[in-house]
């Protein structure tokens, strides 16, 4: 039996063994741009979608838990294969064709909801129509995740995941008399932004617990989910 199984591993056959075979068990991912579904949202436009996923890409990527794959830019990639292939590079310098690597499931993400409340507080003055004072503005967001086996269309997964913050600011502001405002402060990051963020770093936690940690952590997540249920249910008011 012992020479079957060299014999095997001669013809390249045998089983994986050590690092490669850990690398095999990760499941590999690729995350879809995301997609806003709320009105409230005024700072999407342009490639924010794009971003938000490359941003869900590096946090689960970094995790080590993943193996991510490349989507969004992924017409590069096929580009710089098809200059390899045109024979205009140097012979065995570029990248083969038939080696890309497929995901097994698909992240996809969807802003559904988006708030900010800014309040002014105390000791603002004012003088010849402009305000001197300070504020504190607070955000929230929720994101609605799904994995996807890209082979059954299943949705496997799916969550709603939060972010909040609190962002205290000194600014100085005026409003013209033509009804145009103008606001100048010095904010290191805007509340919308870390909101994102920390939704972003929540939604990977879950993905790593749901599909690489399993029931470990899974309570915390789901005392979450039934908090944020429950308040839904006292905003629309369902008894």
């Amino acid at each position: 039996m012992k020479p079957i199984l060299n014999l095997g591993c001669a013809l390249g056959v045998c089983l994986l063994s050590g690092a490669a075979a850990a690398q095999s068990g990760r499941p590999t991912i690729a995350v879809s741009e995301f997609t806003n579904q709320t009105s409230s949202a005024y700072w999407w436009g342009g490639d924010v979608g794009r971003q938000l996923s490359d941003a869900l890409s590096n946090e689960l990527s970094s995790t080590g838990d993943f193996n991510v794959v490349e989507r969004q830019k992924l017409g590069a990639v096929i580009g710089e294969q098809d200059l390899a292939s045109s024979g205009r590079v140097r012979q065995g310098s570029g990248p083969r064709t038939g080696n890309i690597t497929g995901a097994h499931y698909l992240i996809t993400g969807a802003v559904t909801s988006y708030t900010e409340d800014t309040s002014h507080t105390g000791g603002g003055l004012s003088f010849h129509g402009m305000s001197f004072g300070g504020g504190k503005s607070q955000a929230y967001i929720a994101i609605d995740l799904r994995v996807i086996d890209s082979e059954t269309s299943e949705v496997v997964y799916s969550r709603t995941v939060e972010g909040n913050t609190t962002n205290t600011q000194v600014g100085i502001g005026g409003y013209l008399r033509d009804g145009l405002g103008g606001t100048f402060s010095q904010k290191k990051n805007t509340p919308a932004g870390k909101a994102v963020r920390g939704a972003l770093v929540e939604a990977s936690d879950y993905l790593d617990c749901v599909m690489i940690k399993r029931d470990s952590c899974m309570a915390s997540f789901n005392q979450k989910e039934q908090h944020r249920r429950d308040g839904d249910r006292q905003v629309l008011d369902l008894q």
